[in-house]
């Protein structure tokens, strides 16, 4: 168990829940992830994805296959369920990612530790247009919201989206403060002030 833990990927527990649903073949796992907007918090943008995170599975056991489909005119088609083992290991793995924050690195903070190899100018150009993208992504989720309750869509069908648009939302409200200040020139430097910084810091 500990070393299936380890491997997990969030693919890889995407498709473990929906095989907890029912058992079904990769076309239909890929088709509900788009239908119901999972491609946000999954990466299904290559088409092999789910097929190389079956085959994982498969050979760790923590899926078999039901049966395989033939309808005419089209491709043999693998159904697969989830065994025991699968369903004991997507336990275990939603109790540890749900009660422990992951260790993750993200590329936004590394860029912003290495601000100061750009001009303030610049810095305040690409984080203007990191606010306008943030805020047609907000604006996007809003929307989404909206027509989730219009369809009657239970919350807990929506849950992530909520919780992503309460990142975004507060992602764009520190980058608008920090855009405040470089404008207002509050947060600034050049190379001779880092040069002043780096000596005073290397003297302890």
């Amino acid at each position: 168990m500990t070393s299936r833990a380890r491997r997990r990927s969030p693919l890889s527990v995407q498709v473990l829940q929906l095989l907890d649903e029912e058992p079904m073949h990769a076309y239909r796992m890929q088709r509900l992830i788009a239908d119901r907007q999972k491609d946000r918090i999954v990466n299904i943008a290559q088409r092999n994805s789910i097929y190389q995170t079956l085959d994982g599975l498969l050979r760790e056991e923590l899926i078999e296959v039901h049966r395989v489909e033939q309808e005419p005119g089209r491709p043999e088609r693998t159904v697969y369920r989830l065994t025991e083992s699968g369903r004991t290991t997507l336990d275990a793995w939603l109790r540890t990612m749900l009660s422990a924050p992951a260790r993750e690195f993200p590329e936004f903070p590394v860029a912003i530790a290495a601000l100061p190899s750009l001009t303030p100018e610049l810095a305040i150009e690409l984080l203007a247009e990191r606010v306008r993208t943030l805020q047609e992504k907000l604006n996007r989720a809003d929307d989404e919201a909206a027509a989730a309750e219009r369809l009657g869509l239970p919350r807990l069908l929506f849950l992530e989206h909520e919780y992503l648009r309460t990142l975004t939302e507060a992602e764009l409200r520190w980058v608008e403060e920090v855009l405040d200040d470089l404008r207002a020139s509050r947060l600034t430097w050049d190379r001779q002030w880092l040069a002043e910084v780096n000596h005073r810091l290397s003297q302890g």
